[in-house]
């Protein structure tokens, strides 16, 4: 059942688990709208266009880049997925003291996200724990 980070099946399992867990998890404090940029995508043959927002107090991501944006983020697919799935906040550093990252717009607003209380959220945690498990 694993599959590949941001490829079609995962995206359509990760709305589903998503769907579960609407209005369970505690509201993000700050709201971000974020569009990303992955390169190197190990499948396909172009990077990915898609997003983070946070303003409705849920986390959100998605395909596709949102209209309006605080920032827009180009990461390469391994951090993303570091990042993102593996809640490896030090290959985030890494990766953007390296210039593997580039940040575009509000940095603050990024920034924000990194102090998000998701330690404290039991259906957050359950819901990224649902989300590695997909992962291949």
């Amino acid at each position: 059942m694993p599959y590949p980070f941001l490829s079609d099946e995962w995206l359509e399992e990760a709305r589903r688990i998503r769907a579960e867990y609407e209005g369970k998890s505690v509201p993000f404090p700050h709201p971000v709208r974020m569009n990303l940029v992955v390169t190197a995508v190990p499948f396909g043959d172009k990077d990915i266009d898609a997003h983070m927002d946070t303003s409705t107090g849920e986390l959100v991501l998605d395909l596709g880049h949102l209209e309006t944006q605080d920032l827009k983020v180009t990461v390469d697919y391994d951090t993303a997925k570091a990042i993102l799935i593996e809640g490896n906040p030090q290959a985030g550093m890494q990766a953007f003291m390296a210039g593997r990252i580039r940040v575009e717009g509000d940095m603050a607003k990024l920034m924000a996200l990194q102090t998000a209380p998701v330690g404290g959220d039991s259906s957050a945690a359950e819901m990224a724990n649902r989300l590695k498990e997909i992962t291949a």
